[in-house]
């Protein structure tokens, strides 16, 4: 399995192992599956489409979980761009025959009720157009909670990084290859 994220999954400021995709490789083990986080702080879908074939050639997974888009919406870059970068990767991973998981991300409202709700729209719009799962929301009952978040109000704590699994497992293991 592969995980293509930016620093969410990364695990800015949580300690090594400690992160959610850390969690899932562990929870995952006794499956004899092995996940690979090829996730980078500060990604964008651009960044993450450029790199994904070469990741798909060297580790061959059958199932890739997309958790990219949140720092193209804080840049305020054009959905249109998000949007084709995701259906790229979504096509390039499909085309490699693996499953896609795509997660989900919201913005805070400051950016406008238009480009929010655009950008968080275009990760269900993309999951049915292209037959993937869906994460609605990576971050649902974690993010806008302060007591959640590091003190950048974007990154969650190190204790919160269990929730964030469990926000993964019921869209993930359906595509798990028994």
């Amino acid at each position: 399995m592969l995980v293509l994220g930016d620093s969410i999954s990364a695990g800015y400021g949580v300690p090594a192992g400690k992160g959610w995709v850390a969690l899932l490789d562990a929870s995952l083990a006794p499956r004899a599956v092995r996940v690979v986080n090829a996730s980078i702080s500060g990604e964008t879908t651009e960044g993450g489409k450029a790199r994904l074939p070469a990741l798909l050639a060297e580790h061959r997974p059958s199932v890739v979980l997309i958790e990219l888009g949140g720092n193209d919406g804080l840049r305020g870059f054009p959905l249109a761009v998000t949007r084709a970068n995701l259906e790229q990767m979504i096509s390039d991973a499909s085309k490699a025959k693996a499953s896609v998981l795509l997660a989900g991300m919201r913005l805070p409202p400051n950016y406008g009720a238009r480009y929010t709700d655009g950008f968080h729209a275009l990760y269900a719009e993309l999951a049915k157009a292209h037959n993937a799962a869906l994460i609605p929301f990576l971050l649902e009952g974690i993010a806008g909670n302060p007591a959640n978040m590091q003190d950048d109000g974007i990154h969650p704590r190190t204790e919160v990084q269990p929730a964030i699994l469990q926000q993964v497992l019921p869209a993930l293991t359906p595509l798990l290859r028994p």
